[in-house]
């Protein structure tokens, strides 16, 4: 090789290793410093991402949660309704249920007096059903019939229906018992309709 090749050779590969050298230089440090700004970015972006994944999945679960609570309260409220309508509807079966054997034995007498011309055999028979409907009542329901004959006039018991004056009477008197008054537990339910007697004035 002759000398003049040499020394282009060893010139070309000097000029490479300066282009490297430069090339080098000039680019590191631009990759560091992209690399030092979009790394924290990134980091602050996948973490805010992530917190947004767990505030929708947190709100998700919130929302099934209420419209469950909301389908429970609307079913109570039905279930309340429902449970009202029935309480009012059938609030006096045991009632009826006691009174089926008084209108039982009330078929009983009626058919009897269908074979039997006895007059006071029917009369014993509507008076015996009477007190077996009356007892019944008293014993399971607290119903009793208000006393008014003799008694000293009652405007809380008692609702006058004729006045008469009667000089046997110290003070306004019932002296006819026109229609049964009847209490239940103590309150008077009906007053009894009647005739009360009253001093004679002078």
């Amino acid at each position: 090789m002759s000398k003049k090749q040499e020394e282009t050779d060893i010139k070309e590969t000097k000029e490479e290793e300066v282009k490297t050298q430069a090339s080098a230089v000039s680019e590191e440090p631009v990759v560091e410093e992209c690399a030092a700004e979009i790394d924290p970015k990134a980091a602050e972006i996948v973490a805010f991402n992530m917190k947004i994944g767990e505030l929708e999945s947190e709100v998700a679960s919130l929302k099934d949660q209420l419209l469950r609570k909301q389908a429970d309260v609307e079913n109570f409220r039905k279930r309340l309704i429902r449970d009202k309508d029935d309480a009012v509807q059938f609030a006096n079966t045991k009632l009826i249920t006691d009174l089926l054997q008084p209108l039982d034995d009330f078929d009983r007498a009626i058919a009897a007096a269908e074979t039997t011309k006895d007059f006071q055999t029917m009369y014993d028979g509507i008076v015996m059903v009477r007190s077996h409907l009356l007892g019944m009542l008293e014993r399971n329901w607290g119903l009793s019939r208000i006393e008014a004959v003799g008694k000293e006039f009652d405007p809380s018991e008692h609702e006058a229906c004729m006045m008469t004056e009667d000089p046997s009477c110290k003070v306004e008197t019932v002296l006819e018992d026109l229609g049964t008054g009847y209490k239940l537990h103590d309150r008077v339910i009906r007053p009894a309709k009647v005739r009360v007697g009253k001093p004679v004035e002078g």
